[in-house]
C-alpha cells in the first residue's frame, strides 16, 4: 500500500465484502476482548464528559454489539445504526429491536437515510474509518447526520499493523496527530485524542501480530465458534487484564478521540 502525499489518505485498495466480514467472523467479534475494552472506553467517555445523549447515533454498527450494550446501561433514549452490510443489519435488529439501522455507504449515501438528517446527539464510529480509503470525506459526510454541537466519539487503532488487519481492509492506523488532523479537517473541534490501553492491549496486539498467517488461517477455519478452547482462554485472561491498561499514555496502541461538530 502506497500513501497519498497528505499521509493522511491511501491509495485506494479493493473495496471491502461486509456481508461476507460478518458472516465470517461475527463468532470472533463477540469474543473479542479488545472490542469490549472500546465500548467500555466509550461508554466510559460519555458518562465522565457529562454528554447529553437523547439521541445515539452508531455509525458502521456492525451486528449491533455496540448499541446493544449501550442500551442495556440506558445510555440514550433513541438509538440508530448506520451500517452498509445487510447482514449485520439483519442480525442488529434482532439484538436491539427498539433500534433503527439503515443499509448505508458513507462514501456516496444514498436518500435513505435522510429522514437521520441533524439526527443524533451523540454518534459513535468505532474501528471504521481505517477502513475507508478517505476518512476526512467520510466524516465530514458523517456531519449531515449530527445535530449543532453533537458530539462523536471516534475509535481508531494506533501501532503496528498486523497480517490479520491487512486481511481484513485495514488501509491504516493512526497516531494521536493524525487522528486530530483527520477531525478537525472533516468540520470537528476536538475535545481530546487519548491513547489508552498500554500495556496490556500493545501486548494482546503484538500477539496478534506474531501469529501472522496462522491466526488469519484460524479465524476462517473457526467462523462458528470463533476460537479454539485455549484461545477462548488466552481472550478471557486479556479481558481481565485490559481493565488495569492506562486510560491515556503516549505509548498506547488504541485511539480514542471526542470531538463536537464545528459550525459550518
Amino acid at each position: 500500500m502506497r500513501e497519498s502525499a497528505n499521509s493522511i489518505v491511501p491509495e485506494k485498495e479493493e473495496g471491502d465484502n461486509w456481508d461476507s466480514h460478518w458472516e465470517r467472523y461475527a463468532a470472533a467479534a463477540n469474543l473479542n476482548p479488545a472490542q469490549r475494552m472500546r465500548h467500555n472506553a466509550i461508554l466510559a467517555a460519555l458518562r465522565h464528559e457529562k454528554l447529553p445523549t437523547p439521541r445515539l447515533l452508531d455509525v458502521g454498527s456492525g451486528q449491533g454489539d455496540f448499541l446493544a450494550r449501550a442500551a442495556t446501561v440506558g445510555a440514550a433514549q433513541a438509538y440508530a445504526g448506520f451500517e452498509l452490510s445487510q447482514s449485520g443489519i439483519s442480525v442488529s435488529r434482532s439484538k436491539i429491536p427498539q433500534a433503527e439501522f439503515v443499509a448505508l455507504d458513507l462514501v456516496s449515501p444514498s436518500s435513505d437515510a435522510d429522514r437521520f438528517t441533524g439526527w443524533a446527539t451523540v454518534a459513535v464510529c468505532s474501528e471504521v474509518v481505517e477502513h475507508v480509503d478517505d476518512p476526512v470525506a467520510f466524516l465530514a459526510t458523517l456531519r449531515r447526520y449530527l445535530a449543532e454541537d453533537a458530539v462523536l466519539v471516534l475509535t481508531v487503532p494506533g501501532g503496528p499493523m498486523s497480517k490479520f488487519d491487512h486481511h481484513i481492509g485495514h488501509r491504516r492506523h493512526f497516531t494521536r496527530t493524525q487522528t486530530r488532523q483527520v477531525l478537525e479537517r472533516a468540520g470537528f473541534r476536538v475535545n481530546a485524542v487519548r491513547l489508552i490501553g498500554f500495556p496490556f492491549f500493545n501486548l494482546y496486539r503484538l500477539l496478534v501480530i506474531l501469529r501472522g498467517q496462522q491466526l488469519v488461517n484460524d479465524v476462517d477455519s473457526k467462523n462458528e465458534t470463533g476460537a479454539s478452547g485455549p484461545a477462548r482462554l488466552a481472550m478471557q485472561a486479556f479481558d481481565f487484564l485490559f481493565r488495569f491498561s492506562l486510560k491515556d499514555s503516549p505509548l498506547g496502541w488504541q485511539v480514542l478521540a471526542i470531538a463536537r461538530k464545528a459550525s459550518a
